[in-house]
């Protein structure tokens, strides 16, 4: 499978350390376009944080079926995936951190008009947005500077949602250059 992208502390002007004891976390998320060809974007005013619809693959869980529960969970649509564009990872190794996300781009097959939203996610201010894909990767390279932290994320909250702000600019970048 093809790795879309590495990203490292080097992408921010950091230098990386080496990793002591990382922890590991596999993840599933993508481009999710609606009958208007617009893409979902998860907006979390709180942060000033624009991304994708995704996230972590719970055990026993494969990452089809998670990306297909998230894309319910955040967007409030059931999805049937297209393609599978590789993998994507980010190492933070400021905080010993790795993760591999699979990237699908997929396609609506039912609205079901609500999300499902964590209590954090709701506490954050999210909501899911259908944009062009141009708009989309405009909001998501701008906002890298501008995210705040969170205060559900500790000491590294910004640090950590750049990796993410990045990851999934990337993504969108690759999915555009290919497709």
């Amino acid at each position: 499978m093809i790795c879309i992208k590495r990203i490292t502390d080097e992408d921010f002007g950091l230098e990386s350390v080496p990793f002591v004891n990382p922890r590991c976390r596999l993840g599933a998320r993508g481009i999710v376009f609606n009958q208007e060809n617009k893409i979902a974007i998860l907006y979390k005013k709180m942060k000033k944080e624009y991304k994708l619809v995704g996230g972590g693959i719970d055990k026993n869980e494969d990452s089809i079926k998670a990306f297909q529960r998230e894309c319910f969970e955040e967007a409030g649509c059931e999805v049937e995936i297209d393609a599978c564009l590789g993998t994507i990872e980010e190492l933070k190794t400021q905080d010993d951190f790795k993760q591999i996300s699979y990237v699908y781009v997929a396609h609506v097959i039912n609205n079901i008009g609500h999300t499902n939203y964590t209590k954090q996610e709701i506490q954050e201010g999210s909501e899911i947005l259908w944009l062009d894909i141009g708009e989309a990767m405009r909001l998501i390279r701008d906002s890298e500077e501008k995210v705040v932290a969170s205060k559900y994320d500790g000491e590294k909250s910004v640090y950590h949602t750049r990796f993410i702000v990045r990851r999934d600019y990337e993504i969108l970048k690759y999915y555009k250059n290919h497709s």
